[in-house]
């Protein structure tokens, strides 16, 4: 961490936010560390900072302030951070932006966006085009992933499960 490492210091922020590792919990330190980590480009911290602003972790909740910084961290390619994301979109009532941020998601594999945009299908937020077309991206996703490893793998135990 003295080093400037961001994910050193993306690490000892979750001790402090968790009080592990010989860590007392310390929410202001965990965010020190979380906004010096992501300010280096580790764009996990700013999910974790948004985290804390969504559910008052250790500050007062601020949704603005929350959607800023998932959007910091979903532009670094954080899907937990998309997903967030479109979840806040979707309890906002804004069904397409929210299934925008699924459709990306999906994209890359994510089940659990895949499984939002069949709630916007069977709710009539989202068209069965787009439904369809979510399936047939996620299909493309499995399809570039196979391998005969991981399908052993599945075989071997049920956890390795990709598909």
């Amino acid at each position: 961490m003295e080093a400037g490492d961001p994910g050193a210091m993306f690490g000892i922020g979750c001790d402090y936010r968790d009080g592990i590792n010989g860590h007392s919990q310390d929410y202001t330190k965990a965010l020190e560390l979380f906004h010096r980590a992501g300010e280096l480009g580790y764009a996990d911290a700013y999910c974790s900072i948004g985290y804390a602003y969504d559910f008052g972790r250790g500050l007062e909740v601020d949704e603005k302030k929350a959607m800023h910084y998932y959007e910091l961290s979903a532009m670094g390619g954080i899907v937990e951070a998309r997903y967030n994301l479109g979840v806040r979109e979707y309890r906002a009532g804004n069904f397409d932006r929210a299934l925008k941020h699924y459709m990306i998601l999906v994209r890359d594999g994510y089940t659990d966006a895949l499984k939002m945009i069949q709630v916007l299908y069977l709710e009539g937020h989202a068209t069965k085009e787009d439904y369809t077309k979510a399936l047939q991206l996620y299909q493309e996703y499995l399809g570039e992933i196979k391998s005969s490893q991981r399908d052993k793998a599945a075989a071997f135990d049920e956890r390795y499960r990709y598909y």
